[in-house]
């Protein structure tokens, strides 16, 4: 129990914080969610209460680690200010061109070591004789 109130209180990046829960809770307004469960929302501006925001903020709660390529492209617009309208109330379709999300393995076993690469599976290629060294003042 302490130990997940520790983890609330100052772990932003597996979850909701605690503080982010009462803002929520408070002013927040759901917006939405996508195929990953990451929940989206905002707060409309409030000039009296803090002057320094001239427009809406928009935040998402991720649905576990804390992964923001796990944002779809739609969602992506509405929280970069792209577009005004959600994709759920936009019936946004994503372009041919939008790929789905992989998630990032670098760092992981599974990250994409490139041919040559010392860390790739095998042995590295003998060099091909192309390459000449440089020796300084030749």
């Amino acid at each position: 129990m302490l130990k997940r109130l520790l983890l609330d209180c100052f772990t932003w990046w597996n979850g909701t914080t605690f503080m982010s829960r009462v803002t929520l809770w408070r002013r927040g307004e759901k917006v939405g969610e996508d195929e990953f469960g990451n929940v989206y929302y905002r707060m409309p501006n409030d000039p009296k209460r803090n002057p320094a925001f001239s427009r809406e903020r928009r935040w998402v709660t991720y649905n576990g680690y804390a992964e923001a390529s796990t944002i779809p492209p739609g969602w992506w617009g509405w929280m970069h200010h792209t577009t005004d309208i959600p994709p759920t109330e936009d019936n946004y379709q994503p372009k041919p061109w939008q790929k789905p999300h992989r998630p990032n393995m670098t760092g992981t076993a599974r990250a994409y070591r490139p041919k040559g690469s010392t860390l790739a599976e095998g042995r590295r290629p003998a060099a091909t004789g192309d390459y000449k060294a440089w020796t300084p003042g030749a």
